[in-house]
């Protein structure tokens, strides 16, 4: 009998050993298997998608705005890695363009793109962002695939007219400036939600009343409106660089598409019948479930939290 405890009692200590070991393994394997992923992808039901659904969904639109971080690398590849796959899908169909460049910068790309200056005149001339180097490989792929680069976003000097002195101001610009603009006068919906939120920043209207907002300086309407005429001046150069048939490919941040408001608006008041699908990056924590209010594009790519930036 006693032997027979002991048995047990040595049978039950080895399977609850083994138990515990497997459970610890279990644990390290979990650890260091792809539950750790970078990003990933989710469609607008917030269901999990691959990259080549999402490119299938992508491809079949007019148009696809890429709302990005500036400072994520993640964000730059994958929008290296879309327009690559386009310009193989697309060819000489696929246009280019971004927020980061500026409509009075066009001439510069142009000569770059014809060959007439080369990459460091370019770079010495233009007025580009301090990050440049992230948006460079969109750039070449447009030089390697003969492929036009659109820059669409409004000379920042007008929008900072508007922001500080009110729309009234652009009546005044010399006729030279207004190639670099929509046509004016421009359409505002201040209720549009992305709008709405922002000037829900403000206390009201007066520029005078005190605040620790910077931005309670001068009036709230001024403010949105500058940040509404670039979306219009982008949504006016995307659609004017477009046709059937040609699939326009946007680099902008994700403020400026994300609930498919603010361009997406602007494309859709000067062309109701054009198609466009949006992307918009988010950071979590946690990238292995959707948080609902980053649910905010066509495609939702959700980067970890603690991803490395290009910048600081």
């Amino acid at each position: 009998m006693r032997y027979l405890t002991y048995s047990f009692i040595l049978t039950f200590f080895i399977a609850t050993s083994l138990t515990a070991q497997a459970k610890k393994d279990k644990k390290d394997i979990d650890l260091y298997s792809n539950n750790f992923p970078a990003y990933v992808i989710y469609n607008s039901a917030g269901e999990k998608i691959s990259y080549t659904e999402m490119m299938k969904g992508l491809s079949k639109k007019d148009i696809c705005l890429f709302g990005e971080f500036h400072d994520d690398p993640i964000s730059h590849w994958l929008e290296k890695v879309i327009t690559e796959n386009l310009a193989a899908e697309k060819g000489q169909n696929l246009v280019l363009g971004g927020e980061m460049w500026e409509t009075d910068q066009q001439l510069l790309m142009d000569e770059l793109l014809s060959g007439m200056i080369d990459k460091k005149s370019y770079t010495e001339a233009a007025n580009n962002w301090p990050n440049f180097n992230d948006y460079k490989p969109l750039v070449g792929i447009a030089i390697k695939n003969n492929l036009r680069f659109i820059c669409t976003n409004i000379p920042r000097r007008y929008a900072n007219i508007i922001y500080k002195k009110g729309e009234a101001y652009l009546d005044s610009l010399p006729q030279q400036a207004y190639q670099y603009l929509p046509p004016l006068p421009i359409h505002y919906d201040l209720e549009q939600p992305a709008y709405a939120s922002m000037l829900g920043l403000f206390a009201d209207d007066d520029s005078s009343h005190n605040s620790s907002n910077p931005m309670a300086k001068y009036k709230g309407t001024n403010l949105v409106k500058a940040q509404a005429i670039k979306d219009a001046t982008m949504a006016y150069n995307i659609l004017k660089n477009w046709e059937k048939g040609k699939y326009f490919m946007h680099y902008n941040g994700v403020y400026h598409s994300k609930y498919r408001q603010s361009i997406v608006y602007y494309l859709n008041y000067y062309n109701p019948d054009v198609e466009v699908a949006t992307i918009s990056v988010s950071r979590q924590e946690n990238v292995l479930n959707l948080q609902d209010e980053n649910n905010t594009g066509d495609y939702n790519i959700v980067v970890q939290e603690q991803m490395t930036k290009t910048y600081q």
